[in-house]
């Protein structure tokens, strides 16, 4: 492998960063599915993202470097030696033999860690197997003294040309499923469903009656302030009205209380257990106030920032 370290470094660089970029497609695919309200991106963030994306490459490029010198070269080597030692030969199926083995102690205490279930710490630890296992496979197909050689380069343009055809299939897939509908989107609420206790947890209620009528106990309002917003705990007694918007995510539920300063309240979580919510303080910092109704299961687990009541 000493002779051909230029080679293989640039072939498993190539395989990881296709594999990055489909990854990135897959977790973006995934994270449309999951439950949580509409988060505002706003301009100065994305002209962030352009600016960063030169060192983010950059980045990438090293990290690439040290999985392909400190991951897949030793297993490319220990898999040719397993080879050599137990069956007289190399064999392709010990990479992914080996990758499966070596990665299966990690991904365990990763998914311990971040309290993962089963489903996903199999898919995290099959994800990971399949990135290492391709990388070395493609690799290793340089080191095969019983084929033609290929340079660096070859293979090189190789990976791009398939990889190209890898990322455009992978990016239409996803483009279609978003389509067909299986991202998330908010339970669609009606003045009915609207109607009865909406909590926080924590002694603060809403109540809307079909009257139109709103009655607050210790809810909390934000005033905005430069550092941090200054919360209150509001109680009184107003009106409320269901505004439908042009769609699920632009629906809001109106509420007007004598002497207390709230915002319009939008809506996520699913049919069966659909929540409002209102932002604390700048939208962009995610910081959620949420309530739940009365008689759903209480309490439930923050879902985003660092201020998600509940």
């Amino acid at each position: 492998m000493r002779d051909r370290f230029g080679a293989v470094l640039t072939a498993s660089m190539s395989v990881l960063s296709v594999e990055a970029v489909i990854g990135a497609m897959a977790l973006v695919a995934w994270e449309q599915t999951q439950e949580t309200p509409g988060l505002p991106y706003n301009s100065m963030g994305v002209f962030f993202l352009i600016v960063m994306a030169p060192f983010v490459a950059a980045a990438a490029a090293v990290v690439g470097a040290l999985l392909s010198v400190g991951v897949v070269m030793p297993l490319l080597a220990a898999a040719g030696w397993l080879g050599r030692r137990l069956s007289g030969h190399e064999a392709w199926w010990w990479v992914p033999a080996l990758a499966a083995a070596g990665t299966a102690s990690p991904a365990l205490a990763v998914a311990v860690l971040v309290e993962a279930g089963l489903l996903a710490g199999l898919g995290g630890w099959l994800a990971v197997t399949t990135a290492l296992a391709a990388a070395a496979l493609v690799a290793r197909r340089l080191l095969l003294p019983d084929r033609p050689r290929l340079s660096g380069g070859a293979m090189f343009g190789r990976v791009v040309l398939y990889g190209t055809l890898a990322v455009v299939t992978a990016g239409t897939l996803v483009g279609i499923g978003l389509y067909a509908g299986i991202g998330y989107e908010p339970p669609r609420l009606s003045m009915e469903r609207a109607m009865g206790t909406w909590s926080d947890g924590k002694g603060g209620t809403l109540v809307l009656t079909a009257d139109g009528k709103a009655t607050a106990t210790r809810i909390e309002t934000f005033e905005d302030d430069v550092l941090d917003p200054v919360m209150h705990k509001c109680s009184g007694t107003g009106t409320w009205e269901y505004d439908p918007g042009a769609g699920p995510w632009s629906q809001q539920v109106v509420v007007s209380v004598d002497d207390c300063s709230m915002d319009n309240w939008e809506v996520f979580g699913t049919p069966e257990h659909p929540k409002l919510f209102v932002y604390i303080g700048d939208p962009d910092s995610w910081d959620l106030y949420i309530l739940q109704r009365r008689d759903q299961d209480m309490p439930w687990r923050p879902l985003i920032g660092n201020s998600v009541a509940g």
